[in-house]
């Protein structure tokens, strides 16, 4: 039904408000689209009833749990993703996600309209529509907030004017999205980025100053996907929530950044993501130990680009297709156990080993048994510093 427009829904106050706004300012009916991505939290019934308690002529509830963590986190902990050095992409991998399957649910429907609740000064709103222009071109995007003039003032007073059953207030301190990669905090206080963090915005994690036993941990890694915890197998899924856990626990993931976002400003946001980190971290190891040199340098430069794609909005683009077709490749060696430390904010890598592994005692090891001939050293010293000495003696003379 082209008079249909599918709305991503988060059961918040825009998105909520967001349906009878685009009704009256479309005309059209509005399907309520929630993706469940491990946001935690409140009841998707409950906010599947919201939706068609707010005016909504169908609400409809994805479980995409899994499809997230085995499809998106994984290629992601594949190209060890982290926008900036510092960020591991919590939002921006959900959103090609969710955007998926809002134009799928549009084509499926009829609609030929699909609507988010994102602002014009965000990235999100470019990683939902970039995401359905490369799925379904020929839908349209609309925003209530950006395009409809929808702002916070207006959502609280037809929330109120049409007691709708939404628990929000103007007060609210945060913006906040989180799902089973982590949480992302801002707005607020944290908009002065000299005022530090209080310690009521962290849920995902305890404060790393709470004195604890350390906690150990053996990730099992098979071709670069995260199998087993402590020799016990367990899904993708299953594995991220339990380090979350036990790495929440010791405060490991709290990240603190002033990041340049895609529309051209800058943004200071907290994140918590324990899971990423602990995973980033013994993946990251694990490929020191199985990669040769050359590939694991030339990988570097590769992860920093995938991750400013993704973060970029283009998931679903060319170069970032490639770009996993060469990661995936590296990780054909990438198998074994990473042993963690987790403690005082840190994931610590204690030991590592594999049946991949590049790593060579006897040409490593100092004592009897050497077997690295060091004769060979010099004549390659000689040959290796060859043109810098033919240089050298050149600018001399200039």
């Amino acid at each position: 039904m082209a008079d249909r427009v599918v709305l991503a829904y988060s059961g918040g106050l825009d998105t909520s408000v967001g349906i009878g706004w685009l009704r009256d300012a479309t005309g059209k009916e509005v399907v309520a689209l929630a993706v469940d991505v491990g946001q935690g939290g409140e009841d998707l019934d409950a906010i599947r009833q919201r939706a068609l308690d707010c005016g909504a002529v169908e609400s409809i509830v994805v479980d995409a749990k899994d499809e997230y963590a085995d499809e998106y986190i994984v290629p992601a902990l594949k190209a060890n993703a982290l926008y900036q050095k510092r960020y591991p992409l919590v939002s921006a991998l959900s959103r090609p996600l969710i955007a998926k399957h809002l134009a799928l649910t549009a084509k499926q429907l009829g609609a030929d309209s699909v609507a988010h609740g994102c602002t014009g000064k965000g990235n999100d709103q470019v990683r939902f529509e970039a995401a359905v222009a490369a799925i379904a071109p020929d839908l349209r995007s609309v925003a209530p907030v950006r395009d409809l003039a929808l702002t916070r003032d207006k959502a609280i007073a037809y929330a109120e004017q049409h007691a709708l059953p939404i628990q929000q207030s103007q007060r609210s301190p945060y913006s906040i999205d989180q799902n089973v990669w982590g949480r992302a905090v801002e707005t607020g206080f944290l908009e002065d980025p000299w005022n530090a963090p209080t310690e009521d915005l962290y849920t995902y994690t305890q404060d790393p100053a709470i004195p604890h036993e350390p906690d150990e941990v053996t990730i099992t890694f098979e071709r670069g996907v995260p199998v087993a915890l402590d020799g016990q197998r367990f899904s993708v899924l299953q594995i991220v929530q339990e380090l979350n856990a036990v790495a929440g626990k010791h405060g490991v993931g709290r990240i603190d950044v002033v990041e340049d976002r895609l529309v051209g400003i800058k943004s200071r946001e907290v994140y918590e993501a324990p899971a990423a980190i602990a995973l980033i971290t013994a993946h990251e190891e694990l490929e020191r130990l199985t990669l040769e040199r050359d590939v694991n340098r030339y990988k570097r430069g590769v992860e920093s680009e995938w991750a400013d794609l993704v973060y970029d909005g283009l998931w679903f683009g060319g170069l970032k297709r490639s770009l996993d077709a060469f990661v995936d490749h590296t990780q054909q060696h990438v198998s074994g156990d990473v042993r963690l430390q987790l403690h005082g904010g840190r994931a610590t890598v204690t030991g590592r080993r594999s049946e991949q592994s590049l790593y060579d005692f006897d040409l490593a090891t100092y004592d009897t048994g050497d077997t690295f001939d060091q004769t060979l050293s010099k004549g390659f010293i000689e040959l290796w510093s060859l043109p810098s000495k033919i240089s050298a003696r050149r600018d001399a003379a200039n």
